[in-house]
């Protein structure tokens, strides 16, 4: 891999781990935020992860998939 396919990675990946931490701040501290929209918020960080990473499911729900569902679990009580 040349060093600007590498530079373009690493920005992509910068640009998902922002994306989810913006996600999962706003999950945790808006407090009119609804179940629904929560829910919303996290499906619409799937699509755009999976549309950055296509081919990298598998790791979206090792990596990211457990801490949103802890989130929502803690936040809105699901069991």
């Amino acid at each position: 891999m040349e060093s600007a396919e590498r530079e373009q990675e690493a920005r992509k990946i910068r640009r998902l781990q922002v994306m989810i931490s913006m996600v999962m701040s706003v999950i945790s501290q808006d407090p009119n935020l609804t179940v629904e929209e929560a829910s919303e918020l996290v499906a619409g960080a799937k699509r755009a992860a999976l549309a950055m990473f296509p081919d990298k499911e598998f790791a979206y729900d090792i990596l990211y998939k457990p801490r949103l569902q802890r989130l929502m679990n803690e936040r809105f009580r699901l069991q």
